[in-house]
């Protein structure tokens, strides 16, 4: 046997197979980050966007009805009614569609039908006509009460529930409302475009021109990326141009 030809032959030695084995495993480690990064930054913009979609619609509807409150076709001086029961007449006809007004809850009025009544015979004449928007920090969502009704989520949903966001306009979690440090679901001013305080509400009601809403919301996914909820804050003004009509 020709020995001396056997060993010219050459193999791999054990150190470049290892260090082939690293190299492939630091390729399938980048592969792997990579794909895992796309795969959390999906999620996190589709939560984004999910949430944004909820609010936006939910603003819009909130000042498509503020922007018809004090609606009073036939200019019926007895038309309001209280927020609360809704079958007595407000005692302060002056204060138009806007019965309630405070910076975390609001009640607007309107005759839509044109009929001069919103209630006939202790039944609503016509189911929207009396809306009331509450932020439920306990719960951390916006509610919508209709005709002195239910309270129905409007924007998040019951505790315990699945949800696309929570509303987090109370900033400390406290369940209360802070001034200063909280931020106001409404917030009011006049014609001049100063701001009217809650501390002169109810009775600068009447004064009321522009009304801002603002809505601080968490998505309820955690981003995959920071592990923590994404925070958005949104704004609209509102001018409910028939409440100017005295």
């Amino acid at each position: 046997m020709n020995t001396q030809h056997l060993s010219r032959k050459k193999g791999f030695t054990l150190i470049e197979i290892l260090f082939a084995l690293f190299i492939s495993l630091l390729l399938l480690a980048t592969v792997y980050f990579a794909v895992t990064t796309a795969q959390r930054s999906t999620t996190g913009v589709q939560s984004k966007v999910v949430a944004q979609q909820d609010v936006r619609a939910i603003l819009e509807a909130m000042a498509l009805e503020i922007t018809m409150a004090s609606y009073n076709p036939t200019f019926n001086p007895t038309l309001w009614r209280e927020p609360i029961n809704c079958t007595n007449l407000a005692p302060n006809q002056d204060c138009r569609g806007i019965q309630l007004a405070t910076s975390n809850s609001l009640s607007i009025e309107m005759d839509l039908d044109g009929n001069s009544q919103i209630f006939q015979m202790g039944s609503p004449v016509d189911e929207n006509e009396i809306i009331t928007y509450t932020y439920d920090m306990k719960n951390q969502r916006i509610t919508r009460r209709v005709n002195c009704g239910e309270e129905i989520s409007f924007l998040g949903d019951l505790a315990g529930s699945a949800k696309s966001v929570r509303v987090v306009n109370d900033s400390n979690e406290n369940k209360m409302y802070d001034q200063g440090a909280d931020i106001p679901l409404f917030r009011y001013y006049d014609v001049t475009g100063a701001e009217i305080l809650e501390t002169k509400l109810p009775g600068d009601i009447p004064l009321i021109r522009r009304i801002d809403i603002s809505l601080s919301v968490d998505t309820e996914e955690v981003d995959p990326n920071t592990r923590a909820r994404r925070r958005m804050t949104y704004i609209t003004s509102v001018v409910p141009r028939n409440h100017a009509y005295r």
